[in-house]
């Protein structure tokens, strides 16, 4: 017998084709004077080497692990179907076009993404129990080390969207528009970390900032589906992370891929005659 969470994906997709199916049919003879989108997908991403700087005053410590490499954690990759939706890195969008001759549009726009220190000889730079280093140490889990974002980097957006309209098929049931988007608004970060064997109390916490610019491919069908695939560049600046007896700085560039599956409908139209 199949357990809830190998259904909750098809159930889900279910959902959302007799929701899109639903609401056609009450709206196909209105105009579009707002659109009201919104969509569910995954992502992949890769990130610039960083700084982690760790300040522990009452240990004498102010340091940083210097131009460090750090990869992200899919699970989707490691069987989709067989574990809750929302474990890999997933990422949502909810959108309302507000002026539809400029094709204008905004946009909540959240990206789960995880960020993994790698396994690494990371260099050490500052001060460390009140004397000067600067050194090299295996950075791992076994020597005591780790610092993740596994349970999300988690990048929010308030999105701008703008949308050029490419190419429209026979009574419109394929189209293929392009969307711009660019927005700023704050990380939500999980974070888990140890240095030196000293572990952090771990938990989720607004950490800082982030700004994103990004270029999507939208394929509707009938009008009320769609299927997106987005690149997208994010900078994201992490500050006051929770660490042992202190706190951490962190600041990354991200380059993401994301594919999305989404439903499009009208809303405050009027009957034609």
């Amino acid at each position: 017998m199949k357990s809830k969470k190998n259904i909750q994906p098809t159930v889900l997709l279910f959902l959302l084709v007799v929701m899109t199916i639903s609401v056609a049919a009450q709206n196909k003879k209105k105009e579009r004077k707002k659109e009201f989108y919104f969509s569910w997908g995954y992502n992949k991403e890769w990130y610039t080497n960083s700084t982690v700087k760790v300040n522990q005053p009452l240990l004498g410590n102010k340091y940083s692990f210097v131009n460090i490499k750090g990869h992200d954690h899919p699970g989707w990759d490691e069987g989709l179907f067989t574990k809750a939706i929302s474990i890999p890195q997933y990422n949502y969008r909810f959108g309302l076009f507000v002026n539809k001759k400029k094709e204008l549009a905004v946009e909540i726009n959240f990206d789960h993404t995880k960020f993994i220190f790698a396994d690494q000889s990371a260099r050490i730079k500052g001060t460390l129990n009140s004397k000067n280093v600067d050194s090299t140490v295996n950075f791992n889990q076994a020597n005591g080390f780790y610092y993740y974002l596994n349970n999300g980097a988690n990048f929010l957006l308030f999105n701008i969207v703008k949308r050029w309209q490419w190419f429209a098929g026979n009574n419109n049931k394929i189209k293929i528009d392009l969307l711009g988007k660019a927005g700023i608004g704050p990380v939500i970060p999980h974070v888990e970390n140890a240095f030196f064997g000293k572990k952090n109390k771990q938990g989720f916490q607004f950490g800082g900032w982030n700004i994103g610019v990004e270029a999507a491919v939208r394929a509707t069908f009938f009008n009320y589906v769609f299927l997106e695939y987005c690149n997208k560049i994010d900078y994201a600046r992490y500050s006051n992370l929770k660490v042992f007896e202190g706190t951490a700085k962190h600041a990354i560039g991200t380059y993401e891929m994301i594919l999305n599956l989404g439903g499009t409908f009208p809303v405050g139209g009027k009957v034609k005659k």
